[in-house]
Parts: structure tokens; C-alpha cells; sequence
């Protein structure tokens, strides 16, 4: 008798969920129901009822009717054996298993791009600073009895609304059905995208410039809208029917069908590619027009403005893509002979189409670490784009990065600072002089290699957010309580466990004055402890920097991402950050002046006003007793008319693999918001205090602009 072979059963790589692939209303239509169910291939997790799993907890509590919805159970083995629940609209459990499986997907699509596993932002203290560690964002499917769903950044959740329908016409849909936000596609990975972009910038929801909301609302859009492209049989579908032409009306590029209908829109919510005409009751393309970026101020129409320009790009170079396919299906004429595509050609167009879009949504995403920590503008994201995908692909053999510039520039969108928009002058170099300081880092190059040595074992998120945290303020590994940690610590040269974190090492003070100088002029920061006072920097009270200029340590990331051709990028991602108190004044020709400054975590001490020679020294001045500006809450404090509260800082890229050697650290790339640039805190306080241009902006978000403890989702999603 032969000896029993044990076969140890393998861990499925994906959990099948079925759902819909935009919204309940296409299921009913004979056009577009075959391709409107689709099976969801989620990364396989083991899962709680809810369901709760290691990213999302489901949570379905529904305050309108004062009930729990039972919770799914997706690990059932008779829900598991059919590919999950059936959609249906009336089935709670189904609205649960549908905003898990988009989330999923969503969520693996930026990691897949950024090369490492996401976070979700932090709890804050009152100080504005990291708390606690968000393990699982929460997700209400059935939080609010009103037309709305948005993340909310202070309850680390996504809120979901249901409402009752209102169309234009019975046509389009049925009057007062019930619509539920949380069984869309669009909205769902919208909404994700939002606490996504959340986690890796979160200063992005302080309105500082137009472009600052607006960036959320496009970002969270591209995403959803490029996802699409996922969904092979919705692909070949939407080609065989526009003949190849998807720039032209199709569901590719349109936003939530049902919701638009249900409230008063002839069609979906939002379309990248064109609009109904009132007057003609026709679809017409989008025209560029240079002038919508200069004129639109309201977050989403301006966001729209970027929206439609990465469809634009994509456009471009899909026809690009296709054009050999069409010269050999026409014989050359490139003129398609009247009737149906033949299906082999429908096929390789998809593929074409589907490669082209996930190119550009992981490029789009990857982008994101090449951004400035605060205050960014769409001329910011353009030059973060062609960093990124000449970061990881030097040769650029389809010419995506000049379809990037092109499609920027026929909207009138450039960045600040630039000479010309060639590929050369638009990438994030580091300055002129990081050369010169080059030495300062070389203490940095064994720290770097811990920190990638540490960070590369752990699978676990959050012993990644605690490990990083310690090498960022400083501490002992060991107070992680973590074997693995203690046993890998045993085996490097360096026995001890002890940490001097970043935030230490950064110190000017262990920096010569020279030094002090090239380091802020590269960071765009203010250092130097004889001025930060009266610059309105302030001092540390951190046990390790006491009495140094204030700075904060943001972000410390590893990213290792590889190429098309197998190349593999390391790299170290650093974020520096400061703040300051501003004080601006208007004068009687409504023109903007930089008054002063004082310190942001205690404006009760007065504030230095600018010296009104060059030479002389600031004067200090009394807090003054007069009408409140500004009432923010916890970490922003109640400010007079005229005061706000500033920022700026760097993102510093450092290439671990430069020169193909292990034992250098090269500065690659510095993106920089220089916390002394005038212009930008005369432009932010036209934003806070309603002047010129941005009273629009101001109606909708008031006194909620630079405040933590705001809401800027929930008020921005109401006005759709």
C-alpha cells in the first residue's frame, strides 16, 4: 500500500462577489443589463459577519428607522459557493457585500501604484498631531435618509444616504422609488478614494487655494471613472456600440446614472466626456476652453476642468494605440465600413483600451507621492505626473508624457515657476544646491537602511504605523512587544533596539549656521533659532529637539514600485512640515498686505510686525481686542479678523539604489511649498475672509476653512 500524500489546501487569492457594475437603474434596461452584474475579484481575506476584515468594517446601523441590519456573512459556505449574494436593491446584506467589494477594489488598485500598503489618516489630538492608530474605516451603507454620501475625515467613515426619487421625467426613472447612494459603483469608490487621499495627505481638505477641493473631488472621480476600465464586457460593449470612439457619449465616462436621474439630471450625475443641451436636448462634447480654469471656482465644476483633461489624455493616446488595429481592419482608408465591428477587433481594442486606462490610473495615482504636502493646485499634480512615470519609465516610447502636458496645457493649466513646458523643465528636481548639502545626509544613509530592513518584514499595518512612528520621533523597538521584531534585532551586528528618530536627527542644531541656511533654502522652511520667534515659527517642546525651531515630521514612507521592464525603484519618501501664524490687512484699495506674524500655538502673546525699513527688527505688538475672524475649533483657535494660520514644507524623495550602490543615498526629488512665499498667504486669506475672487468658495465652507475639526465633504456633497 502506497504511502498517503498530505496536500495542505492552499489559501484562495481571491473571494468572488457579485454586484452591480454602475447601479441598480442599468439592470433595467434590456441594453445594458447583461452588462450591468458583474463578479468582483476581491483579494481573498478572511472575514467577520458585517463584513469586517483587516482594511473596512461594515457597520449598518440606519439611524433614520432606529435599526441594526443583520450582517452579511461572506464566509458562509453557501454564500461563498454562489459568489455571494444576488443583487438586489430590497437585500441589506447585499448593499453590505456591494460597498465592501468596491472598496477592495479600489483600495488594491492604490497599492498595487504606490508599492506599499496604505493607512488610513490617524486620530489627532487637540493639537492637530497623530493620536492613534485607524486600523479599519467604517462604512455606514445606510446612514442618512438624504441625497448625499460622503467620507467624513473626523469619524474615519464613509456615510452613505438614501432618499426618494425626483426625475425629470417618469421616463428616466420611477418617481418617488427609493435610491440607495451605497449600491453605486461611482459613489462608493468616490468616497473611498476621498479617506484614501486622506490618509497620505491630509492637509488636502484645508480649502488654502481654488484647485485645494476641487483636487479631491477630480482625484476621487479619475479613479472611479477609470475603474471602469476594468470590467472587460462592459469594455467591449461600450466599443462595439460607439465604433471605437469612446470620446464620444458612452458609460465609460459617466458618474452615477441613477443618482443624476433621481435628481432632476436628464442623465448621470457628472459626465467627463460631454453634456446634455437644454435647448436641443442633445449630447454635445466638451470644447476646451482655457478660460473655465480662470472663471469656475465652485469645487466641482472646476474639478471637472481636471477630470476632463485625464480623459482627454487617455483619449489621445488610446487612439494612438489603435491606430494600426483600424488601418488593417480598413484597408488603409482608416474609414470603417458601415454595420458592426467584427469582434476579434472590438476584443483588441478592449485590450488596448483597458491597458492604456490602468497605465494611467496607476500613474495618476503613483503622482500623489510626488505632490506637495499642502496646498496643492492642478499645476502642482501635472508636474507630479510626469515625475512619476519618468521616475519609473525613462523612455517614454508612446509619448505618454507629452499627451499629459498636451492635454494640460489646451485647458490653460501650468505650473508655477517653469520656463517652458517641455518634459525636461516640468520634472520635480532636487534645487541647485542640494550638491552642496549633499554631506548633511550621509548621517542618514545607515537610518534609511534600518528603516527599509524593519519595514520590508512587517505585513502587519499596524506594527507598519507604530515601527514608523518610532523611527520617526525616536524609541525602542522592543516597546512594540513584537518577537519577530526582538529576534531579527538579535541577529544585525547592532544588538540594541534604540532608535534615534528622524525628528532628531533633522535638528539644526547639530547642523553648522552655513548649514542651517542651504537646508532651509532647499526645504523651504524657517530654522533658524535666532528668528523663528518673531517669524512666528516657535519652539519645540519635544523631549528630544526642546527649545529647536518647531518642525514636524509628516511622513516617512518606503516605496518600492517596479517598472514595465522589470526595474525595481527604492525608495524613501519624507515629509517636513511647519506652521505660522499670519496677520494680513486689506487696505483702502483693497489691495493685500503681510502685516505680521505671530506664533500659531499661543496668539494670546501678541504678534511681530514687519519692520517698516529693511534692517530693522520685527515690533512686537499687543493681541488685539477686536471682531473674531475665524472660529475654528480644537486644533485651530479662535483668531481675530486678519490672522490665520499658515503652512508650508517639502516632500524630499530619496533614491535608495543610486549609482546601482547600496551604501549611497541620493536626494532625488524636492517638492517644495515655501512657508515664507508672501503671495500664497495673501492668495489664503482671500480664501478665509471672502475677498475678490472666492466668494462662492466662502458661501459654501464660511468660517470651516483651515479647520481640522470641519466637515468639508459633507457640506460639498449636499450642493451636487
Amino acid at each position: 500500500m502506497k504511502d498517503c500524500v498530505n496536500i495542505t489546501t492552499l489559501k484562495p487569492a481571491f473571494r468572488k462577489l457579485r454586484a452591480y457594475t454602475f447601479d441598480p437603474s442599468l439592470s433595467l434596461k434590456l441594453d445594458t443589463n447583461v452588462i450591468n452584474n458583474i463578479v468582483y475579484k476581491v483579494p481573498w481575506e478572511p472575514l467577520q459577519p458585517g463584513p469586517v476584515g483587516e482594511y473596512i468594517e461594515v457597520v449598518d446601523f440606519d439611524p433614520a428607522s432606529g435599526c441594526f441590519y443583520k450582517p452579511v456573512n461572506l464566509d458562509d459556505p453557501y454564500t461563498l459557493a454562489q459568489d455571494g449574494l444576488e443583487p438586489a436593491e430590497s437585500n441589506p446584506q447585499f448593499h453590505q457585500q456591494m460597498v465592501y467589494a468596491v472598496s477592495m477594489i479600489t483600495i488594491k488598485n492604490f497599492e498595487r501604484a504606490l508599492g506599499r500598503r496604505i493607512l488610513w489618516s490617524p486620530y489627532r489630538d487637540k493639537s492637530g498631531y497623530s493620536a492613534g492608530y485607524v486600523q479599519r474605516l467604517r462604512i455606514y451603507p445606510h446612514a442618512l435618509r438624504e441625497a448625499n454620501a460622503y467620507y467624513s475625515p473626523q469619524k474615519k467613515a464613509l456615510l452613505f444616504g438614501y432618499f426618494s426619487a425626483a426625475p425629470d421625467t417618469p421616463s428616466l426613472l420611477m418617481p418617488g422609488g427609493t435610491v440607495f447612494t451605497c449600491l453605486s459603483h461611482d459613489i462608493i469608490a468616490h468616497e473611498i478614494t476621498h479617506a484614501l487621499l486622506d490618509g497620505m495627505h491630509r492637509r488636502y481638505i484645508e480649502a488654502t487655494h481654488p484647485d485645494s477641493l476641487a483636487f479631491h473631488e477630480a482625484f476621487a472621480d479619475i479613479v472611479a471613472l477609470f475603474q471602469h476600465f476594468t470590467f472587460p464586457e462592459v469594455l467591449k460593449d461600450q466599443i462595439a456600440r460607439t465604433r471605437g470612439d469612446l470620446a464620444s457619449q458612452n458609460l465609460l465616462g459617466q458618474l452615477a446614472q441613477e443618482f443624476g436621474k433621481a435628481i432632476g439630471h436628464y442623465g448621470s450625475l457628472r459626465d467627463a466626456l460631454g453634456k446634455m443641451n437644454d435647448k436641443t436636448g442633445k449630447w454635445e462634447p466638451h470644447v476646451p476652453d482655457p478660460a473655465d480654469y480662470q472663471r469656475i471656482i465652485e469645487p466641482h465644476e472646476r474639478g471637472s476642468i481636471l477630470v476632463a483633461t485625464i480623459f482627454d489624455m487617455f483619449s489621445n493616446i488610446y487612439r494612438r494605440r489603435v491606430a494600426d488595429l483600424l488601418r488593417i481592419a480598413t484597408g488603409g482608408t482608416g474609414m470603417l465600413s458601415p454595420g458592426s465591428l467584427h469582434p476579434d477587433l472590438v476584443n483588441r481594442m478592449a485590450q488596448e483600451a483597458s491597458k492604456t486606462a490602468g497605465q494611467i490610473l496607476k500613474i495618476c495615482i503613483r503622482a500623489l507621492d510626488y505632490c506637495p504636502p499642502m496646498d496643492i493646485n492642478f499645476g502642482d499634480y501635472l508636474r507630479a505626473m510626469i515625475t512619476s512615470d519618468y521616475d519609473l519609465v525613462e523612455e517614454d516610447n508612446l509619448d505618454y508624457r507629452i499627451a499629459i502636458i498636451e492635454a494640460f496645457q489646451r485647458r490653460g493649466i501650468f505650473p508655477d515657476n517653469v520656463k517652458n513646458m517641455s518634459v525636461e523643465s516640468l520634472l520635480c528636481k532636487a534645487e541647485e544646491e542640494v550638491g552642496e548639502f549633499e554631506g548633511q545626509f550621509t548621517n542618514l544613509i545607515e537610518f534609511f537602511k534600518l528603516f527599509k530592513e524593519k519595514i520590508s518584514y512587517i505585513t502587519n499595518r499596524e506594527e507598519l504605523y507604530k515601527l514608523t512612528k518610532i523611527f520617526i520621533t525616536g524609541g525602542s523597538i522592543s516597546d512594540l512587544g513584537d518577537k519577530t521584531f526582538q529576534a531579527q534585532q538579535t541577529k544585525t551586528k547592532n544588538p540594541t533596539d534604540r532608535i534615534m528618530g528622524l525628528h532628531q536627527r533633522l535638528n539644526v542644531r547639530f547642523m553648522g549656521k552655513e548649514a542651517v541656511e542651504q537646508f532651509s533654502k532647499l526645504t523651504g522652511l524657517l530654522l533658524d533659532e535666532r528668528l523663528i520667534d518673531e517669524q512666528g515659527i516657535g519652539r519645540s517642546t519635544g523631549q528630544n529637539t526642546p527649545g529647536a525651531p518647531k518642525l514636524e515630521v509628516h511622513n516617512l514612507k518606503l516605496a518600492s514600485r517596479v517598472g514595465p521592464s522589470g526595474n525595481v525603484v527604492n525608495q524613501i519618501l519624507v515629509t517636513l512640515t511647519q506652521r505660522r501664524g499670519v496677520v494680513c490687512e486689506t487696505d483702502k484699495y483693497g489691495n493685500v498686505e503681510v502685516k505680521g506674524f505671530f506664533v500659531a500655538d499661543d496668539p494670546e502673546k501678541g504678534w511681530y510686525a514687519l519692520p517698516e525699513k529693511e534692517g530693522a527688527a520685527p515690533k512686537k505688538q499687543k493681541y488685539p481686542d477686536k471682531e473674531e475672524g475665524l472660529t475654528g475649533e480644537g486644533s485651530e483657535k479662535v483668531l481675530p479678523k486678519g490672522w490665520f494660520i499658515f503652512r508650508g514644507g517639502c516632500t524630499l524623495i530619496f533614491d535608495l539604489n543610486y549609482a546601482s550602490s547600496k551604501d549611497q543615498v541620493k536626494l532625488k526629488y524636492v517638492i517644495k511649498k515655501d512657508i515664507d512665499d508672501h503671495e500664497r498667504m495673501k492668495r489664503q486669506y482671500k480664501m478665509l475672509f471672502n475677498n475678490n475672487d472666492f466668494s462662492l468658495n466662502a458661501t459654501y465652507f464660511g468660517t470651516a476653512y483651515g479647520n481640522l475639526e470641519a466637515e468639508p465633504f459633507a457640506i460639498m456633497h449636499k450642493v451636487l
